[in-house]
């Protein structure tokens, strides 16, 4: 199926020239002058390899078609993370190198979504707004406004984000897994 190239994301599997790519990051360019465009960077699932592509932003890219499920996460251990399908109860191990850095936001239970190519995991996608607790921030500087000033937190699971400077360590906000930005306070 084909899409264009400024419609990819991260976890998109593409195919080019035969061979399966999982899109690791996707990113579009607007110059005042000339053709946008769009740099994507992607693993080659065979081996591995990694490979950076630009296409101007309305090129046609061939989209892969895999198997794309919603899978629960379960636990993580030598084998890699076990995920399990909430409505059969099939169980997955997605390695460690196919889950890559978004390690960082898996939680226990957190739905995610599992592609999968002739059974076996290739490539994965966390949700988009992730809810997670500040474990700790920088004091705020006197005299900064409060519209427009951030200041760096790191989060229990290790994350780093710019925060308001009204959000304190154990204050629980939701952010934005595509850019690590903060989105805005928890609700619960």
């Amino acid at each position: 199926m084909k899409v264009i190239a400024s419609s990819l994301r991260k976890g998109n599997v593409v195919e080019l020239d035969g061979k399966l790519y999982v899109v690791l990051s996707a990113e579009t360019y607007r110059p005042g002058k000339g053709t946008p465009t769009t740099s994507v960077d992607m693993r080659r699932i065979s081996d591995g390899v990694k490979v950076s592509e630009r296409w101007k932003t309305t090129d046609g890219v061939e989209k892969a078609t895999v198997d794309e499920r919603d899978y629960d996460f379960l636990y993580e251990d030598s084998e890699g993370f076990h995920f399990m399908q909430p409505e059969s109860y099939d169980q997955v191990v997605v390695t460690a190198d196919v889950m890559g850095d978004l390690k960082v936001y898996l939680t226990e239970g957190m739905r995610c979504y599992v592609k999968t190519y002739e059974g076996a995991p290739i490539a994965i996608e966390v949700p988009q707004k992730i809810t997670v607790e500040i474990a700790e921030t920088e004091p705020v500087v006197k005299g900064q406004t409060a519209s427009s000033s951030y200041k760096p937190a790191l989060t229990t699971s290790g994350i780093r984000v710019m925060v308001p400077a009204h959000i304190g360590p154990e204050t629980r906000i939701v952010m934005n897994t595509d850019d690590n930005s903060y989105v805005e306070r928890a609700k619960d």
